[in-house]
């Protein structure tokens, strides 16, 4: 398996530094309408006058057109280019904050976190690219870069819009992120070449449908079965679909010309395990950073802080890490090997973990060991995940195993957090959140990681060709 060669010859270092700004600004226009909404989900519900649970249901939806998204979009730029989709996918993510910021109510507000989930699809291309017109060195440098701005901007963007959230309200967080995206719209026009299209064939809509059918039901089921109940006809409904369309996904696979992916690729010891060392790395850290720990943070039953407290001393470190990390694990993920880097970064968050579990009433332990997070998760094996995501794709598609790796990452966060939640309320009851209750969703969280290091141990090295 191989990307396919470049159709450049190369670029000059202030070309390839003008590329990698411009794609990082498409991420991180995406990312922060990821992180930057969350402090202000109370001000949403009050201003729109709606329920708590349809402000969620904006997450849900948000997320779940995120993996969809990232699989359809990364695959169909295969045939069209990746520029062209990319900037499809940044015009698509300013409709949708225009939406947000103009909603008179939460159905287009609804509406408004779903077109911006679908420009999920930035980081996808974004890594494609580097991929065909940067040497693998500079793509490894890229590839880190551009992860750094994943899950936040170092911290500082949720706490910008908690201050945005508490003096203006979530049409100013929108605003906010409208300008960066309009910013980064005209630097992926300026700045960005245009790559080689496969050319011929035609997309795959019957399997790209049976994918988005399936992730739908399974991340709509693990997101909203705890509110719902997980007995309830509604998530039993789409717990059914999301089965019956993943098993419908390689019957239809295997009937067309030009597959999403072909099963004997996603079969492969190169894929397979690649894609399950994301899902349950990102479940283990997932449900434990934005679940387990705010709770333990600021339960009464744990540390007692407040919010700020608890973002500033357990979360951002993390954040802040990571951002120094990524670029240094994508130096040296070209050197040592994508596949050995993603053993080395899972490795070294199960290790991480071990403190955490034991010494989770500690506040000094629990506060070292998500620093320590930053490093191994949030800089190092993010970062290696999607180097090696695209190294196994095949030369043929190269969008597709990058595109449903992508979607591993949604699925696989939750998925952590839903066990998490579910642990805590097994244990809690209707009460609040005991310590005993917390400390046994992080040991499940742990549980997560050591079968996402397991995983990674089955992975096979993917046959690499060089991309100029």
């Amino acid at each position: 398996m191989a990307v396919p060669q470049a159709s450049t010859t190369g670029s000059s270092t202030r070309e390839g530094g003008g590329l990698v700004l411009a794609l990082v600004l498409a991420v991180a226009a995406f990312d922060i309408n990821s992180t930057m909404l969350a402090p202000a989900l109370p001000d949403v519900a009050d201003r729109l006058h709606t329920t708590s649970g349809l402000v969620g249901l904006s997450q849900t939806l948000f997320f779940l057109l995120a993996a969809v998204g990232q699989v359809t979009i990364a695959r169909l730029s295969d045939y069209l280019g990746r520029r062209r989709l990319l900037l499809f996918a940044v015009t698509v993510l300013i409709v949708g904050e225009a939406a947000c910021v103009l909603a008179p109510n939460i159905t287009v507000f609804l509406i408004g976190r779903s077109l911006q989930g679908i420009s999920a699809a930035t980081y996808t291309l974004a890594y494609l690219i580097m991929r065909e017109t940067l040497s693998p060195e500079r793509f490894g440098r890229g590839i880190g870069i551009v992860t750094a701005v994943g899950g936040g901007i170092a911290g500082i963007d949720v706490i910008i819009a908690g201050w945005v959230a508490d003096h203006i309200g979530f049409r100013g967080i929108f605003v906010a992120t409208l300008v960066v995206t309009v910013i980064a719209l005209v630097a992926v026009y300026l700045r960005v070449p245009d790559t080689r299209a496969n050319g011929g064939g035609t997309m795959d809509w019957a399997g790209a449908a049976c994918l988005g059918v399936g992730l739908s039901g399974l991340l709509l089921a693990l997101n909203q079965g705890a509110a719902w109940g997980w007995s309830s006809p509604f998530t039993l409904a789409l717990l059914a679909v999301g089965v019956l369309g993943l098993v419908a996904f390689p019957v239809v696979e295997k009937r067309v010309r030009n597959p999403v992916i072909d099963t004997a690729s996603l079969a492969s010891r190169q894929v397979w395990p690649l894609l399950a060392t994301t899902t349950f790395l990102l479940a283990g850290v997932f449900g434990m950073l934005n679940f387990t720990i705010p709770l333990l943070t600021q339960a009464s039953g744990g540390y007692g802080l407040s919010a700020t407290a608890s973002a500033l001393l357990f979360l951002t470190p993390a954040s802040l890490l990571g951002v120094i990390a990524a670029p240094i694990a994508g130096h040296f993920g070209p050197r040592v090997g994508w596949l050995r880097s993603v053993r080395i970064g899972a490795v070294g968050t199960a290790v991480a973990f071990v403190p955490l579990a034991l010494f989770a009433g500690s506040p000094w332990v629990a506060g070292l060991a998500l620093a320590a997070f930053g490093i191994t998760f949030t800089g190092y094996s993010q970062t290696a995940l999607t180097g090696l995501s695209v190294e196994a794709a095949p030369a043929d598609k190269p969008g597709s195993v990058p595109g449903i790796n992508g979607a591993c990452f949604g699925l696989g966060a939750s998925l952590g957090i839903a066990v998490a939640a579910n642990m805590v309320s097994a244990l809690a009851g209707d009460g609040p959140p005991s310590f005993a209750a917390l400390q046994a969703a992080v040991w499940c969280s742990g549980g997560f990681v050591v079968l996402g290091v397991l995983a990674s141990l089955l992975t096979t090295q993917p046959c690499r060709r060089e991309v100029r």
